[in-house]
C-alpha cells in the first residue's frame, strides 16, 4: 500500500509547491461576472478540466512516467519543454516554473525520494523543471500506477480550481463539495482515455483559458497569482 501512501503525499493541498495561489483565470472570470454562482463554475472548470488539462497535461504526465521508467532522459527534456512552451501566458509559465522548482527542491530534501538513488541527479539535470515533470518523477520512483498516478494529478488539479472558486466567487463548502463530486465522477474515465491518447492528439486549445489568464495579469485586485 506505500505507493498509494506516496500518491496521496503527492496529491494533498498540503503539498508544499504553492498550487493553492493560483487559480489559472478563474479569478478573472468571476471578477468579470462570467462565473458568478455554483453552476457556472461548474461548467467552466469542467470544461478546462475536459478540454485541456485531462488532454494534455495528464497524458503528458503518463509519457513522462513511461519515460523516466525506462531511463529516456531526452524524451523527458523534450516534452518539459514542450509543456513549458505550451503555457500561452506569462503567468501560466511562471505558475508550472515555480511549482516545479519547489516539488523538485522538496524531492530533494526527503529521505524517501533520496533513497531512490540516482533520481534526484536526474531532475536536478533539467536546469528548470515544469511541474508534471518533477510530479511524475515522483509518482515513478514511488512506483505509483500510471493509471492511479494521472487519476490523482486530475483530482490534485480539480481540488485546487474549486477551492479557488469558494474563495473567488464566492461559494460555500457545501458548493465546493458538490463540484467535487459531480466533476470527480469524470475523472476516472478521462484518465483512461488521457493514458491511450496519442500524441498528436493531445491539445490544451482553449482559448478562452488563455484570455482569462492574459486578463488577469492587469486585474486590480487580486487575491491569486495567477
Amino acid at each position: 500500500m506505500l505507493p498509494l501512501v506516496r500518491l496521496m503525499q503527492l496529491v494533498s493541498p498540503t503539498l508544499p509547491v504553492g498550487a493553492y495561489t493560483y487559480s489559472q483565470g478563474l479569478e478573472w472570470v468571476a471578477e468579470s461576472g462570467m462565473v458568478r454562482d455554483e453552476a457556472a463554475a461548474r461548467a467552466w472548470i469542467g470544461e478546462v478540466l475536459e478540454h485541456s488539462v485531462a488532454r494534455f497535461e495528464a497524458p503528458l504526465v503518463g509519457a513522462l512516467m513511461r519515460a523516466w521508467a525506462c531511463g529516456d532522459d531526452d524524451e523527458i527534456a523534450r516534452l518539459d519543454a514542450d509543456f513549458v512552451a505550451s503555457r500561452e501566458t506569462s503567468e501560466l509559465r511562471a505558475e508550472t516554473l515555480q511549482m516545479g522548482y519547489s516539488a523538485a527542491r522538496l524531492l530533494r530534501d526527503l529521505d524517501a525520494f533520496a533513497a531512490l538513488g540516482d533520481w534526484n541527479a536526474r531532475l536536478a539535470r533539467l536546469d528548470e523543471p515544469a511541474f508534471p515533470t518533477a510530479w511524475s518523477a515522483a509518482a515513478c520512483a514511488w512506483e505509483v500506477p500510471a493509471e492511479h498516478a494521472v487519476t490523482g494529478y486530475l483530482w490534485s488539479w480539480l481540488e485546487n480550481q474549486v477551492m479557488a472558486a469558494v474563495k473567488a466567487v464566492p461559494l460555500g463548502q457545501s458548493a465546493g463539495q458538490r463540484l467535487l463530486s459531480e466533476l470527480g465522477e469524470q475523472i476516472p474515465g478521462l484518465a483512461r482515455r488521457a493514458l491511450s491518447l496519442p500524441e498528436h492528439e493531445w491539445s490544451n486549445f482553449t482559448p478562452g483559458l488563455a484570455i482569462a489568464s492574459s486578463r488577469h495579469e492587469t486585474q486590480y485586485t487580486r487575491l491569486f497569482r495567477s
